[in-house]
């Protein structure tokens, strides 16, 4: 899959990203990296069509947002629609968890990607 064109701040940004993860981020990257969840490839701090996402598969083109308290905001809840609009709509689809339900149940959020990942594949079948 090609990569889309990627500004030079956008690099920088999603590098610094990538060494100050989130202890939700941290958690989660541990049952992501390296193929741990079902073989599937997840990068983190990926960029997308003008945005940096937190994680995404290329492959499965499912893309996995992590959302503290910030997100709860009018203006955040609006950009967040708005983004997942735009990244939808170059066919990936935008799973949101909050920090605190990865940090409790992360079995519980690898389970729900992993069907989201299925259904998709069902879907295109």
């Amino acid at each position: 899959m090609p990569h889309g064109k990627v500004s030079k701040l956008n690099r920088v940004r999603a590098r610094r990203m990538r060494r100050a993860l989130t202890d939700a981020e941290l958690a989660l990257w541990n049952e992501l990296r390296a193929h741990r969840l079902m073989g599937l490839g997840f990068r983190r701090q990926m960029p997308i069509a003008g945005y940096i996402v937190d994680f995404a598969c290329p492959e499965s083109r499912i893309i996995i947002e992590l959302d503290g308290s910030q997100h709860a905001l009018d203006a955040a809840l609006h950009y967040d629609a708005d983004r997942t609009v735009r990244l939808e709509q170059d066919g990936w689809t935008v799973l949101r968890f909050w920090n605190d339900e990865v940090l409790k149940d992360i079995d519980g959020v690898c389970r729900h990607i992993l069907a989201t990942i299925e259904t998709r594949k069902e879907l295109q079948s």
